[in-house]
């Protein structure tokens, strides 16, 4: 199989199409594969179903797609800072599953783990319990989880080999580990594709059985979500 491909257009065009659902690495703007979702907009699918944490910021990330009406619905833990989404989801437009964010990292995790189901003690007696099978585990109250598989999963890391083996790089690693396995094909973008047997194999955060397609995106805008400064002293 072919592992590198020349650019996002390229290893994402006969993959995708119109109401799939994609497991999407990043946090804010930290760790998204910007150049996959541009690719995505650039191919005109549309009436997706988004597993991230959130939706990045207005007119940047997963927001592109959001502002264009691609997104029909969207997993995850946290609007953010993002007006589009919160007007969308408040208007009727955009259809919205939410989850503690530890529940919806681990709902990936046993997608990708072959692990059907999973109890948690994270929202019994709250709206997120509403519906969902109940279990008493030695005197607590738990209640049952579904875990995740999309039909694609685009990822962001650093660095990567020819073979696919990947490091990500400090934070920027969040949910991208845990959505990599959770569909059955995954296109990662990295900064940086070395000579297979390069990477030290003790420093392989994602071994490249998982990832089935590559693209250098670089080079990379390095963008601030939300920008705090102090005051200029006089």
């Amino acid at each position: 199989m072919k592992v590198i491909y020349e650019d996002a257009h390229s290893a994402l065009k006969d993959l995708v199409r119109d109401g799939m659902t994609l497991c999407v690495g990043g946090f804010g703007l930290c760790g998204i594969p910007e150049r996959l979702i541009d690719a995505l907009l650039d191919l005109g699918v549309k009436d997706l179903t988004i597993v991230s944490n959130n939706c990045g910021i207005d007119g940047v990330g997963l927001g592109k797609l959001l502002n264009s009406r691609r997104i029909r619905k969207m997993i995850a833990s946290y609007v953010g800072e993002n007006k589009e989404f919160e007007r969308q989801y408040l208007s009727g437009e955009l259809e919205l599953e939410f989850n503690p964010q530890g529940t919806l990292a681990e709902r990936c995790r046993a997608g990708g783990a072959g692990i059907a189901a999973f109890y948690t003690r994270t929202g019994v007696g709250t709206l997120v319990a509403e519906g969902k099978p109940h279990m008493d585990f030695d005197g607590d109250t738990f209640i049952m989880e579904r875990a995740i598989r999309a039909d694609l999963a685009l990822i962001k890391g650093w660095k990567a080999d020819e073979a696919g083996n990947l490091i990500f790089r400090k934070t920027a690693r969040n949910f991208n580990q845990v959505m990599a396995a959770a569909a059955p094909v995954c296109v990662a973008e990295v900064e940086h594709i070395v000579s297979t047997g390069t990477l030290d194999p003790d420093a392989i955060h994602l071994p490249g059985i998982y990832v089935k397609r590559l693209i250098n995106g670089s080079p990379y805008d390095k963008r601030i979500e939300f920008r705090t400064v102090r005051q200029r002293e006089r």
